[in-house]
């Protein structure tokens, strides 16, 4: 095992693109770190860096002590997942996960002990003998799983392994897959498009955007205090609403007002960011994620101090919860984070805008709502759980110091 290093590591293209852009990353020896960002952000090229597929253009790399910039693949002592399995159809499932073994000369004892050992561990051993084309999609994907496992190597690097498996399934995989990393402690880094994967299995994500690092965190970190917009809106399942707000005094209160929109900020809210008290009388972009949305007749007490009125048009009912969409004459907030967002998930312009200038929000609902469509409710709005940013410069207002960036910029 070893740690990973990057040191201002950069990958151009001989036409000028710039896939990667100064990347300055430690993963620890035995940590489980996840690359993810939208397609195209330059995730899969810097694991592809660290594999020796692709060449590094400048800065330095090195696993464990050892700088890697011109060290052939198969002389770095990784091994490397692929999201096609990349599995030899006329081997056995035995001899797939044998085949760098014996690549390698190891003794025959050797190699009958790792596979062994891997099968158990990954409950194979009534396959061994079977073909590839015999397995199913999670299996084989244990098999290319075993083949590195036997290796022993220093690191793991995993290329959205999991992405041609059923959503059922890729939910059993990414908890084996992150149990079996917590058992062998190898130092892991694993490339996904999905943050879903990315908050449940990893140690700590580094966010990527257009090939850089946006924030490397833990996974509540990421999603308690993004550093800034575009983490903000990739981070969480639905996304995070956001609109246009200006935060005004009202009878010694703060409070965020969008349009006709009125939400008095608690005290903790603000104690959490005291950064906001400069925002006073300015423009800020408000965030407020769908789960700390309520139906306010359920909410309990002081559910109308702090709430939205809006009309709900979908109701979707799963359930455990409610996800409820409504419009509001609050004005999304539109930026170039915001429709890169949108462009990701293949929406055409901003999710959010309704044909009024006003905002389509989502709910995440108690199943005990009963909101009905076409109906206008109140919807209570956990205060302590808002995310603020500067319209300006994109960052999450938390202390002064951004304040004060966010006031000079």
């Amino acid at each position: 095992m070893a740690a990973v290093t990057f040191e201002d590591v950069s990958k151009i293209y001989p036409d000028g693109t710039r896939a990667v852009n100064d990347i300055d990353l430690e993963i620890e020896d035995g940590e489980f770190m996840v690359l993810v960002g939208p397609s195209g952000c330059g995730k899969s090229t810097a694991l592809r860096m660290v594999a020796g597929l692709e060449e590094i253009s400048e800065g330095v790399l090195r696993i464990g002590e050892r700088v890697v910039n011109h060290v052939p693949p198969r002389d770095r002592d990784i091994a490397m997942v692929f999201q096609s399995y990349a599995l030899y159809p006329h081997l056995s499932v035995y001899e797939n996960i044998a085949f760098g073994l014996k690549l390698a000369k190891l003794p025959k004892d050797e190699i009958e002990r790792r596979v062994q050992e891997a099968a158990r561990i990954l409950d194979l051993e009534a396959h061994l003998k079977r073909k590839p084309r015999a397995l199913s999609g999670g299996q084989r994907q244990r098999v290319a799983m075993g083949r590195a496992i036997v290796r022993q190597p220093q690191a793991f690097l995993m290329d959205e392994p999991l992405s041609n498996l059923d959503a059922k399934l890729r939910v059993q995989m990414r908890a084996e897959i992150a149990r079996l990393q917590n058992d062998l402690g190898t130092t892991t880094i694993y490339v996904t498009h999905d943050q879903v994967e990315a908050m449940t299995m990893g140690d700590r994500v580094a966010v990527m955007r257009k090939g850089e690092l946006q924030q490397v965190a833990s996974p509540q970190d990421l999603y308690d205090r993004p550093v800034n917009l575009f983490v903000g809106g990739f981070i969480g399942s639905p996304a995070m609403n956001v609109l246009e707000a200006r935060l005004e005094r009202d009878n010694g209160n703060l409070v965020a007002v969008a349009a006709s929109q009125r939400i008095t900020l608690e005290e903790a809210c603000i104690s959490s960011r005291p950064a906001l008290r400069s925002y006073e009388g300015r423009d800020v972009i408000l965030g407020i994620r769908p789960e700390d949305l309520e139906d306010a007749a359920i909410a309990g007490d002081g559910a109308q101090k702090s709430s939205l009125t809006g009309e709900v048009v979908l109701r979707e009912a799963l359930g455990s919860e409610i996800m409820v969409h409504f419009t509001t004459d609050a004005r999304p907030a539109v930026t170039d984070e915001i429709q890169e967002l949108a462009k990701d998930t293949g929406a055409v312009g901003d999710p959010m805008a309704r044909d009024n200038g006003g905002a389509t929000l989502v709910g995440r609902f108690g199943a005990r709502s009963r909101v009905r469509e076409g109906e206008t409710t109140q919807i209570a709005v956990d205060t302590r759980a808002l995310h603020f940013f500067d319209p300006e410069t994109g960052l999450g207002i938390y202390d002064q110091t951004q304040a004060t960036k966010g006031a000079a910029s």
